[in-house]
This record gives structure tokens, C-alpha cells and sequence, in this order.
């Protein structure tokens, strides 16, 4: 007979943006460590139905499975840390259990009944939870927002009535709070962790664990307070200080005693944990042996790097297979229109741009203005989603003779618009998971930079786009020395561009760092990043030479 599923709530208190989404995923990560098959869900409060209108300066990334759902940003935390693929089972809303529930009542399931929070709403969060869960030894489940928000009762409610259904033994609550440092009274304060806690009572449910952020770690006095006062074990006050790198983090976890305090609670029995590989990964961030290479990233959303968060890490991914350093130097296109691309971009001490997916018209001659100083000057390029879109208009205007060209997204009234609709989206009147989304084939051209990346003739990747090269123009295009380097099985989309005439410029209309994870980083971005090393060592062995022929000192100058 098949063992049941057991579940680990984690919930959080003090402050939003605690760190939930990370600590499900390093206790996913060490309990995977220990043999057993994990998954994890999210479940976010907020009455829209997915994130996928959302702003990402308000919620941050929209984070895209394979079977095309538009998730939280931490189901990319779930997969860079464990190893399971995420799908649309792996995250709902409040707007999705509401929709279902109504849906049900106006069909009649209801048999007449008043439909009510408990229990109609509150099934309904539950049958998800153990969907998502089926088939798993564990689930963790992770409750979006912060304890004592009104909007977050019924998904609370849902899983003490979870614990009472399947067992203290089949279920455990950790909560994760924030212990401040006052730096006036230089001491660390407990009383919005107690607050926090007896929140939680209020509610009916007793963690098991409590996890205590802090910005430096705190001692054994502060942490048999925080048990006294929350009636939690002393071995189960668990300290996550601020690290290095988030990849420390399951180290960190585990030298707490984490993972030996939930298999304890889950009456599990299982291994030390095999913890070599996250050893090794940080290693590599903290002691690279090749220097650093600087990348400029070059959006509209920079003010808020979470709207980024799988595209920064990726990236790490990629220096971590370089074994460098990665600084990100984070630049507003409307910048560059303000002044110019010499002022903005070249100013700075870069080895390589990228171009990251967005949305709509502002900042996007800016954004055509660093692709074209990228192409000019033969500085390693990728440009992603929006990215090769911004890049074909650039070529088409100014290598392939095509004036005026640009996308229906900038300027639908526009004469050559090199970028539009798919034929599919042409009528669209709803935006809300309208646009290609999921998991498409791609097929690569025999000989091209990407194929030699992949080692592979066909790929899947990722999609979240509703515009693709207009083939009209692919003919006058390919002529003047773009290549389609990927393409549909059936030739009819443009996935991947390349250019003949450089040493490493890619275009791709997916988003590769949905699929990357610092044990296996994606081969773009291990691609991109051995570029930028190779543009910024032949960029100092220049001005080296430089340097040596001159008298002049200040003739060090060169390629600033």
C-alpha cells in the first residue's frame, strides 16, 4: 500500500517578504538531501486569479511552468532548489478557489445549501492542497502573506482543519518570523515573534518550529526566550541569519538542526542528508578562481530587482559554471533616451548586455539604442522574450534597410512592423492567460552558436509572449545576416536569431531562466557568461598592450 502524504504548513508573521518561499524551498532541498520525494505549493491570498496581470514592480516576477500557468515568483525558488517540476497544481489563488466554488454553486453541487466560507471554501483549499500533493512523501505548503491579514483566514483555517484531518504525526506547522536589531539599544528584540506566535494561536494552530530572521545570527539566550514565550522547543527555534548567498542557506538550515527536528515530528526515519553538491555551489560563489565579469541588464522594471529573480539567478547559475563573481549593473532604458547610450552604457566598465522580457512601449528606443552599441562594438548580447524582439527591430532598421521598422506593441499604425500578433491573438479582448505560454518545441539549425551550446538538434522551452517575428520580413531580414537559429517544428515561429557577423549575439523568444538551477545551469547563460569572460580578458590584454607602447600613463585610458 502507498504511504500517505505527511504536509509542512509554513506560515509568517512581523513583516511580508520574510523569506517563505526560501526556507520552503532549502527545507524541500535538505529533506530531498535525505532521499525522500518532495514537492511544494504556494497559496496566495490575493483575489486575482493568477499574477499574470499583475504589475512586476508590485508582486515581482511571473514565474512560468511547463503546462503554461502564470505562478508566484516562489514556485522558481521550489524548482532551483529541488528537484521536481512545477505545474499549475503547484500554486492558486483566492480568485481561483472562489472561481471553482461559484462555478460549483451555479452548476447546483451544492444541493441547495448556503454556500459558506466553512466549509464550501475552505474544501475547496484543502481538495487542492492534497491534488497537488498526491503521489509525494512530503508537501510543503506555503501560505502567502502575512499572519493576521484578513484575506489569509480561510487558507489558515484550511490547514488546521488539514492537521486535525490526517494526524500530528502526518503534519507539522513551521512559521517563519523576523527578530529586529535595534541598533540604538544595540540588542535584538523577540516581542514581534511572540506577537506573531500568539497571532497564530488566536487561529488554532501551534507551530511546531518557529525560523527566526535576523540580520546576524543570534544566541542560545534569545533563542530559550523565543521558546518560553511561544511554547515551542527550544531545539525547534531555528535561526536563518543573512548569508552570502541564498545557496548557503541549506547549510545553514542544516547545521540548526532543521531537518532533524521535522523528520523527528514526521516520525520519518531516514539518512544524514548528502549536502556535497550545495558545498561545492558555494564554494564557487564565495572563492571564484576567475575574477568577476560585470553584465549590464538593461530594463524598465530595475527599480525592483525581484522582478528579475529567476533572470539574476540564472545568470549566477552561469557564473557558478564559469567559476566567477557576477555583478549586475542594472540600467533604465528611459535613461538612455534621456541622454544617450555613450553617456549611460559606455561610461561603465561592462562585459556583456542583456536585454530581459517585458511589456509595452516605455523605455523601448532604449532599449534599441544598447543593442545596437552591443552590436557595434562586438559586446557579447542575449536578449530574452522582449530581448530578440528589440534586437530584430534593431537590425531591421539599421543593417537590413527597413525604415521606420518596429513592433504592433510600440506602434500598431506603423508601416513595417517587423514584430506582431500572433495570428491566434489578433481578436484577444481578455489579457489574462492570453498570450503563448507554456512549454514549445524548438528546433535548431545544425552548425549555429545555440545548437553547439545545447549539444541537442531540439529543445523545449518555456514561453510568456504575445508577439513573434513577423515572417513577411524573414527573407529581407536573413539576407542582411540575421539567423534564425531556431525555429518551430513546422518553420512558421522564430524561437532563437543570432548574427553572423559577431562573436556571441542571441535572441530568444522564450525564457530560459525558468529551466536553469545552480546544480544545473542552463547552457545560455553558461554560454553568456564564457563570453563576457573571454570580451573582458581580450578588453584588458588590449589595454595592457596599449599601456606598454605608451610612455603616456594616462594613456590607460583606452576602452573607456
Amino acid at each position: 500500500m502507498a504511504r500517505s502524504t505527511k504536509f509542512i504548513f509554513i506560515t509568517g508573521g512581523v513583516v511580508s517578504s520574510i523569506g517563505k518561499g526560501l526556507s520552503s524551498a532549502c527545507i524541500g532541498a535538505l529533506l530531498e538531501a535525505r532521499g525522500l520525494k518532495v514537492t511544494a505549493m504556494k497559496l496566495d491570498p490575493y483575489i486575482n486569479v493568477d499574477p499574470g496581470t499583475m504589475s512586476p514592480i508590485q508582486h515581482g516576477e511571473v514565474f512560468v511552468t511547463d503546462d503554461g500557468a502564470e505562478t508566484d515568483l516562489d514556485l522558481g525558488h521550489y524548482e532551483r532548489f529541488m528537484n521536481v517540476t512545477m505545474s499549475k497544481l503547484n500554486n492558486f489563488t483566492t480568485g481561483q478557489v472562489y472561481e471553482t466554488v461559484i462555478a460549483n454553486e451555479r452548476r447546483g453541487d451544492y444541493l441547495g445549501g448556503t454556500v459558506q466560507v466553512i466549509p464550501h471554501v475552505t474544501d475547496e483549499i484543502k481538495r487542492r492542497i492534497r491534488e497537488g500533493a498526491n503521489g509525494f512523501d512530503i508537501c510543503l505548503v506555503e501560505i502567502g502573506g502575512t499572519v493576521g491579514d484578513i484575506e489569509s483566514l480561510p487558507f489558515l483555517e484550511a490547514i488546521r482543519q488539514m492537521r486535525l484531518e490526517v494526524g500530528p504525526q502526518n503534519a507539522i506547522f513551521i512559521h517563519v518570523t523576523l527578530v529586529p536589531y535595534i541598533a540604538a539599544s544595540q540588542e535584538f528584540k523577540t516581542k514581534p515573534t511572540q506577537h506573531s506566535v500568539k497571532e497564530l494561536l488566536g487561529f488554532g494552530i501551534v507551530p511546531n518550529v518557529v525560523i527566526c530572521r535576523s540580520e546576524e545570527p543570534i544566541d542560545s539566550k534569545l533563542k530559550k526566550k523565543i521558546s518560553l514565550f511561544c511554547n515551542v522547543a527550544e531545539n525547534c527555534v531555528i535561526n536563518a541569519p543573512d548569508v552570502g548567498t541564498i545557496y548557503e542557506l541549506p547549510l545553514v538550515f542544516e547545521s540548526e538542526g532543521l531537518d532533524d527536528r521535522i523528520v523527528e515530528s514526521l516520525n520519518i526515519w531516514t539518512g544524514s542528508p548528502n549536502l556535497s553538491p550545495w558545498n561545492k555551489i558555494v564554494k564557487s560563489v564565495v572563492e571564484p578562481k576567475r575574477g568577476k565579469v560585470t553584465i549590464a541588464m538593461v530594463g524598465k522594471y530595475v527599480e525592483l530587482v525581484e522582478s528579475y529573480k529567476s533572470l539574476t539567478e540564472a545568470l549566477q547559475h552561469g557564473a557558478i559554471a564559469n567559476d566567477c563573481a557576477l555583478e549586475i549593473v542594472y540600467i533604465d532604458s528611459e535613461e538612455i533616451e534621456k541622454t544617450s547610450v555613450e553617456s549611460v552604457i559606455g561610461s561603465q566598465t561592462i562585459d556583456a548586455i542583456l536585454i530581459p522580457g517585458g511589456f509595452g512601449s516605455r523605455g523601448s528606443e532604449g532599449k534599441i539604442l544598447a543593442a545596437k552599441y552591443a552590436r557595434e562594438r562586438k559586446i557579447p548580447y542575449f536578449g530574452i522574450c522582449l530581448g530578440l524582439q528589440i534586437a530584430v527591430i534593431e537590425f531591421a532598421r539599421n543593417v537590413a534597410g527597413i525604415e521606420g521598422a518596429t513592433s504592433t506593441e510600440f506602434n500598431p499604425d506603423s508601416e513595417h512592423k517587423v514584430i506582431d500578433f500572433m495570428e491566434s491573438q489578433r481578436a484577444v479582448s481578455r489579457k489574462g492567460g492570453s498570450m503563448r505560454l507554456g512549454a514549445y518545441p524548438c528546433v535548431l539549425q545544425p552548425g549555429s552558436l545555440v545548437h553547439k551550446l545545447y549539444g541537442s538538434k531540439e529543445i523545449s522551452e518555456r514561453h510568456r509572449h504575445r508577439y513573434e517575428v513577423n515572417n513577411t520580413y524573414r527573407k529581407q531580414l536573413t539576407d542582411a545576416g540575421l539567423v534564425t537559429s531556431g525555429v518551430s517544428p513546422d518553420d512558421s515561429l522564430v524561437e532563437m536569431i543570432e548574427l553572423k557577423s559577431h562573436p556571441w549575439f542571441v535572441g530568444v523568444q522564450f525564457h530560459p531562466e525558468f529551466k536553469s538551477s545552480p546544480k544545473n545551469p542552463h547552457p545560455l547563460f553558461k554560454g553568456f557568461i564564457s563570453a563576457a569572460l573571454s570580451f573582458r580578458d581580450k578588453r584588458n590584454s588590449s589595454e595592457k598592450v596599449t599601456y606598454s607602447q605608451s610612455s603616456d600613463p594616462t594613456s590607460l585610458a583606452v576602452g573607456q
